[in-house]
């Protein structure tokens, strides 16, 4: 199945029936295979892409995503007049609030995990962002 949605816009899905239960969540480098019964899990990484010629593997990324906690749509101010919550060079502080994804006309604010300077916006405004998406990028302190 993880196969068949390999170039699909698809991040997650989840199946039950008849008491069994498939969920399968896609993630930027690997795949995870979850299946309730019986309990096993496989994680597979994706194929690597080929590195530039001459340039060697590229370097981890050393930030950290916050992530959609739900599929919704990203507001990064808290009006339309009002200024963003953060912009990229910001420094901002674990719990403070990031973004809104409104979900079923409720706003939902997402606060950072971490803190740490912005480095990335990665939704933009009025996007609908699927969960787990990563929303903002933060180099931590």
């Amino acid at each position: 199945m993880a196969e068949a949605l390999e170039g699909s816009d698809v991040g997650e899905l989840d199946l039950t029936e008849n008491g069994l239960r498939i969920h399968i969540k896609r993630r930027l480098d690997e795949v995870a295979v979850v299946s309730a019964a019986p309990r096993r899990a496989a994680v597979r990484p994706r194929a690597a892409r080929p590195a530039a010629a001459g340039l060697g593997a590229p370097a981890p990324d050393p930030t950290v995503a916050i992530v959609a906690p739900l599929t919704g749509v990203f507001y990064a101010s808290s009006s339309p007049t009002a200024e963003p919550f953060v912009k990229v060079g910001d420094t901002i502080q674990a719990g403070q609030p990031v973004c809104i994804l409104e979900a079923m006309k409720v706003f939902n604010e997402i606060k950072a995990e971490v803190g740490g300077t912005v480095t990335a916006i990665a939704a933009k405004n009025g996007q609908l962002v699927q969960k787990g998406d990563a929303l903002i990028r933060v180099q931590p302190v």
